[in-house]
């Protein structure tokens, strides 16, 4: 049995864990908790960096035989809830949950919403600790009560800097030290001041709260919102100019192709309305909405704002203005006119997964294909020609022809790995 002990936000030692530490043989954890610990000189030490090699010395010591003296119990300290984003995934990895006896302490995420009073089952919670913090960064975008456990390379400031040109209404709060007493911090900046600091080794959890809805009505489900009930809204539920809207026959297809998720950043080029951007940012997405003219710009605003939805709306013409942003994972171009092709192989270029483009004109197709097989995606698509129910006088009803629409798609080949053993 290995028993992982949580040791809370900056506490010493839970009450339960000096018993446990006087018949242990191998301890492991951080310097911190090995100091606070206080072993004796018998006890077999391991002061966690790296995992793999603390996991085959964990398992070196219980593979000795039972009546060997330096045989006996192993103990792993942790920090806050090990279960939660911590060391339990890794050793039920290696060695079967069943092994294990977890004694979970408060972790820093709810320590620090409990310092602001706010309530966190409606939080999302994602770790930008050892892994690219991008995700975090789109997650922050598009939801309004996050928090990010950070890293090295993935702290406040590297947050900070990402979100500042992305989102004005976002507040950073910044929990240094929890459980320290004097040294504990909590400081709420804006994302350009949180760029501008070295925070140091001592942070525990940053926050990023839209303020305005830090506050939710009550919820059955933790987490992240549910997705939505239905997608491609009708066009009534848009404010659009003349007939300038994706048609919810193509949006439907548009967002198959597209898969909009939570963790993802989605470019909408040319969004007009911007119907197609705020249905991604209903999926969970982080969207960034590039659109040319002003009262354009006004109106996927009114429109994200309409869905309780956040969008990212760039003024600008593409493909010149998609250089100051940062790369997406699927990308949805529904204007572009005589520069498509150039439009397409720049987002191309930069997306992570897969390209959508919407054309009336059939005369763009050959150009907007060729740019997706050039850049080595494969390419697909339809003619959609849909026919929507009308009703006629006498109670009776007819099929009302919309206009045709060609929707090209391509997807990004899975990288190859070569050389490995078989």
């Amino acid at each position: 049995m290995i028993t992982v002990i949580g040791t809370g936000t900056g506490s010493p030692l839970p009450p339960d864990a000096e018993a446990e530490l006087a018949t242990a043989t191998l301890v492991v954890g951080a310097r911190r908790h090995l100091t606070a610990a206080d072993l004796p000189d018998t006890t077999e030490e391991i002061v966690l960096g790296p995992l793999p090699p603390a996991l085959d010395a964990i398992e070196q010591h219980l593979k000795k035989p039972a009546d060997h003296t330096a045989q006996g119990r192993v103990v792993v300290l942790a920090s806050g809830d090990p279960g939660f984003f911590g060391i339990v995934r890794a050793l039920a990895d290696r060695f079967g949950a069943h092994t294990l006896d977890v004694r979970p302490a408060v972790s820093s995420v709810a320590t620090a919403f409990a310092r602001l009073g706010l309530t966190w089952d409606d939080a999302i919670v994602v770790s930008a600790h050892g892994r690219d913090p991008r995700t975090a960064v789109n997650v922050c975008l598009a939801h309004p009560k996050v928090a990010v456990l950070t890293g090295p390379g993935a702290g406040p400031a590297e947050l900070g800097a990402a979100l500042r040109s992305q989102s004005s209404e976002r507040v950073l709060v910044v929990a240094s030290a929890l459980g320290s007493g004097p040294d504990e911090r909590v400081e709420r900046v804006t994302p350009a001041e949180a760029a501008a600091r070295d925070w140091g080794p001592a942070v525990s959890v940053v926050l990023c709260l839209d303020e305005s809805r830090a506050v939710s009505p009550v919820r059955t489900i933790a987490g992240a919102v549910p997705g939505p009930t239905q997608w491609a809204l009708d066009e009534g539920e848009f404010t659009y100019r003349d007939s300038m809207i994706s048609k919810f026959e193509v949006r439907a297809l548009a967002l198959a192709r597209l898969g909009p998720r939570l963790g993802d950043h989605v470019w909408d080029i040319g969004a007009g309305s911007g119907s197609v951007a705020v249905e991604c940012a209903r999926f969970g997405a982080a969207v960034t909405a590039v659109e040319k003219s002003e009262d354009g710009v006004e109106r996927v605003r009114a429109n994200a704002a309409a869905q309780g939805v956040d969008v990212t709306v760039v003024q600008g013409v593409a493909p010149a203005v998609l250089s100051e942003l940062p790369d997406p994972d699927a990308v949805f171009i529904g204007g572009g006119g005589r520069e498509l092709a150039a439009i397409v192989t720049a987002c191309a270029r930069r997306a992570r997964r897969a390209v959508v483009v919407a054309m009336a004109a059939l005369d763009r197709v050959p150009a907007a294909r060729e740019a997706l097989l050039a850049a080595g995606f494969s390419c697909d698509g339809v003619l959609l020609q849909s026919s929507r129910l009308a009703p006629l006088p006498g109670d009776v009803t007819r099929l009302a022809a919309t206009n045709p629409v060609f929707l090209l798609w391509g997807v990004r080949p899975p990288a190859r790995t070569e050389g490995v053993a078989q």
